[in-house]
């Protein structure tokens, strides 16, 4: 669909004359999300979190290594059902220890999706009305439309986007 897309807009350019007057711009709406004050913060944020995640996950880790020490010094003394016993703590520990690591990194990703739709949503509306005061035809987004050839004379955007989004952003 993307690439139907590109191929259009190229033939619908070169067919027509009245679009040589047109005028059309380009974002990199990733390096926006990097570069902006809200994408620093949220990165900020979600590195705190993964900190946190990464601090319970040595304590929980280091509750397993002393259970695991236990079990390998008290194996051969331990009757056969208190080692079965034992054997049993010590594999719910190691699936606890797996479901909260795969926890904590799906608990990012969301956040981290849930951000960068937030940031998204207030990057289009400065995008559009930068076209209408800019008067542009069309403003395409570099990374996702996989443009493969800009002309010097398509405006990047992406500078203007950041610095009128940063001037807006308030810090939460």
């Amino acid at each position: 669909m993307k690439k139907f897309t590109i191929v259009l807009v190229a033939l619908l350019l070169f067919v027509t004359p009245a679009f040589a007057e047109m005028k059309i711009g380009y974002v990199d709406l990733q390096k926006a999300l990097n570069l902006s004050k809200a994408g620093a913060e949220a990165k900020s944020e979600i590195a705190a979190q993964a900190k946190e995640y990464e601090t319970e996950f040595k304590i929980k880790e280091g509750e397993f290594l002393k259970l695991k020490g236990e079990l390998e010094k008290q194996a051969a003394l331990l009757s056969d059902s208190a080692k079965q016993e034992k054997i049993q703590v010590y594999q719910k520990s190691v699936a606890d220890l797996q479901k909260f690591q795969q926890d904590a990194q799906r608990k990012l990703q969301q956040e981290d999706g849930k951000l960068t739709q937030v940031i998204l949503k207030d990057l289009s509306v400065i995008l559009k009305t930068m076209g209408k005061e800019g008067k542009y035809a069309m403003i395409l987004e570099r990374s996702e439309s996989g443009l493969v050839y800009i002309a010097e004379d398509i405006n990047d955007l992406t500078d203007d986007l950041i610095t009128n989004y940063d001037k807006d952003y308030k810090s939460k």
